[in-house]
């Protein structure tokens, strides 16, 4: 048994040995590599095409670069780290980093030219021929994408998505901004770090740009799930980006006598019953909705009951506001306001109360008035005789 299992493992070994050879030592030498080794650029413009210079398990070598088969007019330089270079020395298993930078003049003749980039040292010669193509226009091209496509929040709420317009174009576009939202929902855009309105936003070439697009559902808006669509568009391009917006709902409070009275008749010094129907005309229920009153001074108002639990939407619950005038309140018409809160949600009315004064102190003036009368009229009576 031992000498089957040593076998087994020599055996697996033996097979596997050489996948480990290949991927650590199966590729040796020097190369100049690029993504794209063919490429299409207009005149009068400056394109760049990265570059890699790869050393497989060789010996670091200083490489002298230089660019071959440059039209008459173009200029090629070679980049490393954003300063033009003349030469490289990647280390071993590492690679460097390199850039072509291509200036057309506008009078480029329109065609293929094929520019050679060359690596040459002591014991290693490479190169990588890079096919570059001059077009009159490259076709407009526009990406749209928005950073957070879904948001939640109140009818009274502002939605506000960043949309991010990619221009992979070989020029500068005038994009035009517009969204196709549901009836009576706000739209606009505006600047990533801005209020000024947009309906158009200029990007350049191979450039992106943020803006922000706004949404402001109706007041009246029922609690649901709503979708929006953006849209951009420059020359022959088009893009869009779809949002959407949970709005939940919201109660909304109103105060009004029965019938929508928003008068009453009370007596000065007497408490008098008034009706108030609380109506409920959100999307969502009011809970714990709380009764205020904000009167003359002197008065006093209280209600009946003191709260109400819950008002379902489109839903009126009836409470009897009791209103005191003070007693010495002269006869006349006056105003006070009566609220509803609930959940931050306030609704109020002014009611104007007509105030009379009490028939018992009518009757105890005349009965001063005649009682004064009688004395006067007695006296006189009296000493008039002398």
């Amino acid at each position: 048994m031992p000498i089957r299992i040593l076998a087994f493992v020599v055996s697996l070994l033996a097979l596997t040995a050489p996948a480990f050879a290949a991927d650590n030592h199966d590729i040796k030498g020097l190369y100049l590599l690029t993504d794209y080794p063919a490429v299409t650029v207009q005149p009068g413009t400056t394109s760049t095409v990265n570059l890699k210079l790869r050393n497989y398990a060789l010996a670091p070598e200083r490489l002298s670069l230089s660019v071959s088969g440059v039209p008459q007019g173009w200029t090629a330089t070679l980049l490393g780290g954003g300063q033009p270079i003349a030469a490289a020395m990647p280390a071993t298993d590492d690679s460097v980093s390199l850039d072509l930078r291509l200036d057309v003049p506008k009078d480029a003749k329109i065609g293929t030219h094929t520019l050679t980039v060359n690596a040459d040292g002591a014991t290693n010669h490479i190169s990588l021929p890079v096919a570059v193509s001059l077009a009159k226009e490259l076709p407009a091209k526009l990406t749209l994408a928005p950073q957070l496509p879904e948001l939640r929040g109140s009818s009274r709420s502002s939605f506000e998505y960043t949309l991010t317009i990619k221009n992979d174009s070989g020029k500068k576009l005038l994009v035009s901004l517009a969204a196709d939202a549901p009836k009576n929902f706000d739209t606009s855009f505006t600047e990533a770090y801005g209020t000024q309105q947009l309906t158009a936003i200029p990007v350049d070439a191979g450039k992106s740009k943020d803006v922000k697009l706004k949404v402001s559902p109706p007041d009246t808006v029922d609690a649901g799930h709503y979708a929006v669509t953006a849209h951009i568009a420059a020359e022959d391009a088009r893009a869009e980006a779809k949002v959407a917006l949970d709005v939940t709902g919201e109660p909304k409070l109103t105060l009004a006598g029965r019938e929508g009275l928003l008068s009453a008749r009370a007596t000065a010094g007497k408490e008098s019953t008034v009706p108030i129907e609380v109506t409920n005309t959100g999307t969502a229920p009011a809970e714990n909705v709380q009764l205020a009153a904000n009167a003359p001074t002197g008065w006093k108002i209280t209600f009946e009951p003191k709260s109400v639990d819950r008002i379902a939407p489109n839903e009126h619950k009836e409470v009897q506001a009791l209103i005191r005038p003070p007693g010495k309140a002269i006869a006349g018409d006056y105003v006070t306001a009566l609220t509803a809160s609930a959940r931050g949600e306030t609704g109020s009315a002014n009611f104007r109360v007509t105030v009379t004064t009490s028939t018992v102190w009518g009757i105890a003036g005349i009965g001063i008035i005649g009682a004064a009368l009688l004395i006067m009229v007695g006296a006189v009576a009296r000493f008039g005789r002398r």
